[in-house]
């Protein structure tokens, strides 16, 4: 049984790092701003199916990872994605009965709760207000949930993470 709990706490880890690293990745400038929040995705994912094991505590410290890793303000993206992880726990056993597109639906706007945040702090730190751009990352990750669902779910039951 602890062998199968650490197996499968590593495959989260595992999820989370590769959705960070896919948020460095360098991109050209042109598509730099379709960029998905992969590490969003992926919280949103996990809190959905196990919200027993992933919550708020792995939500801010992904964020401070985040922080740490784009050079944002320390806690920006740990207090959104607190929040998004909150949420996404609220929610969870409703939103899991829905078909996919209405799942995307929920997504996009806890994409947009994450990215309202990140304005709002932004806002009160004095920089200036981003293009219509920055909601961009948030519709394109809505349109990328099905698939990143369908995966991470195939290697929770590949793994039979519980």
């Amino acid at each position: 049984m602890a062998d199968q709990l650490r197996q499968g706490t590593g495959i989260i880890i595992l999820t989370m790092l590769a959705a960070l690293v896919l948020t460095i990745l360098p991109l050209p400038d042109a598509v730099q701003t379709l960029r998905p929040p992969w590490y969003a995705l992926v919280l949103i994912y996990w809190c959905f199916a196990l919200p027993e094991r992933v919550g708020v505590g792995t939500g801010w410290l992904l964020g401070l990872m985040v922080d740490s890793l784009t050079g944002s303000l320390l806690g920006q993206h740990a207090l959104a994605l607190s929040l998004v992880a909150y949420l996404s726990i609220t929610l969870h056993l409703r939103i899991r009965i829905f078909p996919l597109w209405q799942q995307s639906l929920t997504v996009l706007v806890l994409l947009s709760v994450e990215r309202l945040l990140s304005l709002w702090i932004n806002g009160a730190i004095g920089r200036p207000t981003p293009p219509l751009e920055y909601w961009v990352p948030a519709l394109v990750g809505m349109f990328l949930w099905p698939w990143v669902f369908v995966i991470l779910r195939d290697l929770r039951r590949r793994f039979r993470i519980s």
